[in-house]
């Protein structure tokens, strides 16, 4: 009788021991990725660490062209704006802002493929 009891207060002790977690079953931090649309994703990188919002507006001209230029030209002659901005091809919309816009390459360069992929789809979007 001793020994069950013993047993008893022993694994009511270890139950109660036990980790409480919240974490979603069978997965890890680095296993729970949050999904953002591409668009939006484009639209952070764009008014955000891309910096091309201080030069690029929607639907207007500022310094550069607007994004709704460069979408519209980018879309009917079938270029990559992530080419352009990877330094791969010329510019086609306004070369002579090149020089400008080179100064933009050390950012742009460096962005991860699938953040220049959400930008370029972020910038397309303005094409009508």
């Amino acid at each position: 009788m001793k020994k069950n009891a013993l047993l008893l207060i022993l694994l009511i002790a270890f139950v109660s021991c036990k980790k409480e977690t919240t974490e979603a079953f069978g997965k890890n931090d680095s296993e729970i990725v949050e999904t953002v649309k591409p668009n939006d994703l484009g639209e952070q990188i764009f008014n955000g660490k891309g910096m091309c919002y201080s030069c690029h507006k929607p639907n207007q001209k500022v310094i550069g062209p607007s994004v709704a230029e460069i979408a519209k030209i980018y879309k009917e002659k079938g270029a990559s704006i992530t080419d352009f901005l990877t330094e791969k091809s010329k510019p086609i919309v306004d070369p002579s802002q090149y020089s400008v816009m080179k100064t933009n390459f050390a950012i742009t360069k460096n962005l991860p493929k699938e953040e220049l992929a959400a930008l370029e789809s972020y910038m397309l979007s303005f094409a009508k």
